[in-house]
């Protein structure tokens, strides 16, 4: 652990399982005196909301909630956190074995395992004081050039999605078009647009509409083709015609075979570092 006196610390459970976020509470008051709880929260939305609006230096995220997972919180905040303010550390609460969760050994977030025990607690605990004394005392760092959040957050939480149950994936879609159900081969869909209850199938010859999510949607889809650019947007990456900048920094994806641009979040950006 560094040498350095501890900083003053925020954070927030949100965590749907009110006698294990006591339990995390309060051994987080024993194991880190100095950490201030600002909130406790009981599913994703409301910890997404309190989370916007307390900017807590830590988030401590149950991977399954109603509402809102910890995995859809982390994409929502990554797209909506101010860039004034540095990206929360995260530790993701999960009843995962620790052989499964191998993908956090060199990864900028962290775990806790239910029931949470104080051992594995207090060595996730030496860790964020020693990234939060890191980042106060780094100078090297003039001006936001890069994003606030970590940089492999998007591939840690791919590797998440990964360990839960397999999905058959999906060959072809039945959606509406007017009054009529029309068939759509897998591969002719250029992008998946997220519309309210409904999703927007996009294809070369127009658009229908299926109604499920965008998170029911995702596991039945071959990840090798299909990529998630942004909280609202799944692409076929086989019709990508190009990645560009605006003025602003901001990153849009072309398509061949139609004229919009599709935005990608940044938590999504390293998938086109090379275009």
């Amino acid at each position: 652990m560094s040498d350095h006196p501890d900083l003053p610390a925020r954070a927030l459970i949100a965590e749907d399982e009110p006698i294990l976020a006591t339990i995390l509470a309060q051994s987080l008051r024993r194991l880190w005196p100095q950490l201030e709880l600002v909130a406790t929260c009981g599913n994703g939305i409301d910890g997404l909301k309190q989370a916007l609006t307390t900017l807590p230096d830590v988030l401590f995220l149950d991977i399954k909630m109603p509402g809102k997972s910890g995995l859809q919180m982390a994409e929502e905040l990554a797209e909506q956190w101010p860039e004034e303010s540095p990206f929360p550390q995260i530790v993701f609460v999960t009843a995962y074995d620790e052989f499964a969760l191998a993908a956090f050994d060199h990864a900028a977030a962290d775990y806790v395992l239910k029931p949470v025990s104080d051992a594995r607690l207090e060595r996730t605990v030496a860790r964020l004081r020693e990234r939060l004394q890191a980042r106060a005392h780094d100078d090297r760092a003039p001006a936001p050039a890069a994003p606030p959040y970590p940089d492999n957050l998007a591939q840690l939480m791919s590797q998440l999605r990964a360990l839960m149950p397999p999905a058959d994936k999906l060959t072809m879609i039945r959606a509406a078009v007017g009054n009529q159900v029309r068939m759509i081969p897998i591969d002719e869909v250029l992008y998946f647009e997220a519309l309210d209850k409904y999703l927007n199938v996009v294809t070369a010859a127009g658009a229908a509409l299926i109604r499920t999510s965008l998170k029911e949607l995702l596991p039945q889809l071959d990840e090798r083709h299909f990529w998630q650019v942004h909280r609202g947007t799944i692409v076929n990456a086989r019709c990508i015609a190009g990645a560009v900048r605006d003025e602003a920094g901001k990153l849009s994806l072309t398509l061949r075979d139609r004229p919009e641009q599709l935005r990608v979040s940044p938590l999504y950006a390293h998938l086109f570092r090379q275009m």
